[in-house]
């Protein structure tokens, strides 16, 4: 398990390319036949890709960096699988989850596997995780479940559809909020006008592009942008003092995931476009 501590924004500052991307950008998230997994002291995310081949993966701790017996022990995770079906089986029970489908996993489920359907074109499973003080149920939501939030216009070059898979609206949970986000043919930008939120920290995993195709990932402080040349199945951290929008050379999508100090999808402080330099 990677280890990435938190910055202040005044040292981010002085940040060349490369230090921006070793502190905010996974670069890599899938490993075949792997379970890799980065821990994240903003907001002590731990962000990761399953890829199970032939033999099934098993979540495993690394009590080292989390300090506990096993990994749900005092964490909740999202998973959403962004590649062909699979199954997650969570202490006996299996649940599929075909493209796009997600699946919250409570505080204190010991045993979580994974596996794909086909293992010559494996499953994707990306997962984020947040702590928790209380266990809640597992749940399925498949994307034709979840809710969906159309936003955008084909004039701005940002309609897309946002949907919520785990929210305080729906499945219940501690603290992770998380959904998906996709652009429209012809359609680049994501969270225009932009903004921060200074109680939740968010993570953006980027995928459905094409191997030529990048997003500019826009962050840092809004009188202090910078960028990030993101490719597919890439993710970015985003700490609470940042903005996090991005624009692409064509349509694609992304997994955003939140938390904090509150479960409200609409707390967020909006940065007016002339402020931003």
């Amino acid at each position: 398990m990677e280890i990435r501590f938190a910055s202040h924004p005044q040292d981010v500052k002085q940040y060349d390319t490369d230090r921006l991307r070793k502190q905010f950008m996974i670069e890599t998230v899938f490993v075949p036949g792997e379970i890799r997994h980065v821990y994240s002291h903003v907001e002590r995310f731990v962000i990761g890709g399953a890829v199970p081949l032939q033999e099934p993966l098993r979540l495993e701790t690394d009590k080292s960096a989390i300090g506990v017996d096993y990994f749900l022990q005092r964490r909740e995770i999202g998973i959403i699988n962004v590649g062909p079906a699979g199954y997650v089986t969570v202490d006996g029970t299996e649940y599929e989850l075909g493209t796009k489908d997600g699946l919250y996993v409570g505080m204190g489920n010991k045993d979580v596997t994974f596996r794909s359907a086909d293992p010559s074109n494996p499953a994707r499973f990306y997962m984020l995780s947040t702590t928790a003080h209380t266990s809640y149920p597992t749940a399925k939501v498949g994307i034709e479940q979840a809710e969906p939030v159309h936003l955008g216009s084909l004039a701005q070059s940002n309609e897309r559809t946002i949907y919520k898979y785990f929210h305080a609206q729906g499945v219940q949970t501690c603290q992770l909020v998380m959904g998906m986000t996709l652009l429209k043919p012809n359609n680049m930008w994501n969270t225009m006008p932009s903004h921060t939120h200074n109680r939740r920290a968010e993570v953006y995993f980027y995928f459905d592009m094409p191997d030529d195709g990048v997003v500019f990932h826009l962050m840092g402080e809004p009188t202090e942008t910078r960028h990030l040349v993101v490719r597919n199945e890439q993710a970015i951290i985003s700490p609470t003092w940042s903005i996090h929008s991005g624009v692409g050379t064509s349509n694609y999508t992304f997994i955003w995931g939140m938390g904090g100090e509150n479960l409200d999808y609409t707390d967020m402080d909006p940065v007016p476009m002339k402020e931003l330099k």
